[in-house]
């Protein structure tokens, strides 16, 4: 699964052309219920072709712009998807997410990348990691509320023999082998034994894990989501000495996850999280509701806009699934709204969102009952 950072977001916003077209679609990867995700695609990829003849191109133009996305539609494709898939495309770019996001259907066409729907991965708004731990196995998901997947690990490694066999040959580690691996006769290791129960075990151990940790810093960098720990009680102790990532939640899962199925991790890790998404966003909800009328917030367009613009923006609720069209001058920070969508328009709840994230902020992307206040969108600023 790639992941959608703080990096991709800007490698995103740096894409400025006529026509940039962002598809949004949920998708399904149960069995039978796959067979649904290419008639969704074919239908949002006739809109997306529609709308760029509306804007004036050619419908070979159209069809040729969209053919890379064409060429996706291949049965495995589909076999292989989480709960949501974003694709991105102009003249010169192309990319695709797959994401456990359960996203409305959207297809939008204007001069930049529609990016909202995505915020949620990065402010760590119901997104959470589990690392799964033990001596012989290390697995990462990325869960929600309501899904799990596994992320696939590179430069990471997966067990202690593998992390310690060329790190410290002089040190003798507590393993026995098991069947041999293929036919060069070598074998597995597989560590055994109830606990940390000596110094030299201990610092095996401590060095596994900060190989694992460097490996993590990579792949996680500009994320933060929390990250939750899944291990047998006295490893998790350790790990915490070698962790560098700085939302790492102080409980964890206990118990062994090497026999655990991904299921039962989402399932005791979710109940570790939820307290700490729901006291997060209540604070955020609280400090709005106690400081309107102060000048610490905002609730219009014509506010948000340029208080997100100029980093000024803490935290910024903004409505799914809603869109608000027009046009900012940052020069001028003037905010013009257009009650439809118009030539060089773009969504400006949108554009709020993604400024409040480049410049540091937390957007919450919430259903539109949720925004505080009953407002259009709710701001937290800095100053």
């Amino acid at each position: 699964m790639k992941l959608f950072s703080i990096e991709e977001l800007a490698t995103l916003t740096a894409q400025e052309n006529t026509d940039c077209i962002s598809i949004y679609m949920p998708t399904f990867k149960m069995s039978t219920e796959t067979l649904q995700n290419p008639i969704r695609f074919k239908n949002l990829m006739r809109e997306a072709e529609e709308k760029l003849i509306a804007n004036g191109m050619r419908p070979q133009d159209a069809r040729d712009l969209l053919l890379p996305v064409q060429e996706l539609d291949e049965y495995d494709f589909w076999q292989h998807q989480s709960d949501g898939l974003a694709i991105f495309i102009s003249k010169h770019f192309f990319s695709y997410y797959i994401v456990p996001v359960d996203f409305q259907e959207l297809v939008v066409v204007t001069d930049r990348f529609h990016l909202k729907p995505l915020m949620s991965l990065l402010t760590g708004d119901g997104q959470f990691y589990i690392l799964a731990l033990s001596q012989n196995l290390v697995r990462l998901f990325l869960g929600t509320r309501y899904s799990i997947n596994e992320i696939e690990l590179e430069d990471v490694p997966t067990s202690m023999a593998e992390a310690l066999e060329y790190d410290d040959p002089e040190k003798s580690l507590q393993f026995h082998t098991g069947t041999p691996q293929g036919g060069s006769g070598s074998r597995a290791a597989i560590f055994h034994g109830h606990g940390a129960g000596n110094d030299d075990e201990k610092e095996n151990i401590l060095r596994y894990f900060r190989l694992v940790d460097k490996g993590l810093q990579e792949l996680l960098k500009g994320h933060a989501c929390p990250l939750v720990l899944a291990g047998v009680d006295y490893l998790l102790p350790i790990y915490k000495q070698a962790n560098s990532y700085p939302n790492l939640l102080d409980e964890g899962v206990t118990g062994n996850p090497d026999q655990m199925k991904a299921e039962e991790l989402h399932a005791q890790a979710w109940q570790v999280v939820q307290p700490y998404f729901e006291s997060a966003q209540d604070e955020a909800v609280a400090y709005y509701k106690a400081n309107l009328g102060t000048g610490k917030t905002a609730s219009s367009i014509q506010e948000v806009v340029p208080a997100a613009y100029y980093q000024r923006i803490e935290s910024l609720f903004v409505p799914v699934g809603n869109q608000k069209w027009g046009m900012f001058n940052s020069e001028t920070s003037n905010v013009e709204i257009h009650s439809e969508q118009e030539p060089g328009d773009e969504d400006l709840m949108d554009l709020a969102a993604l400024h409040t994230i480049l410049n540091g902020g937390t957007v919450y992307a919430v259903a539109p009952e949720q925004v505080p206040g009953n407002a259009q969108l709710a701001a937290v600023l800095r100053y």
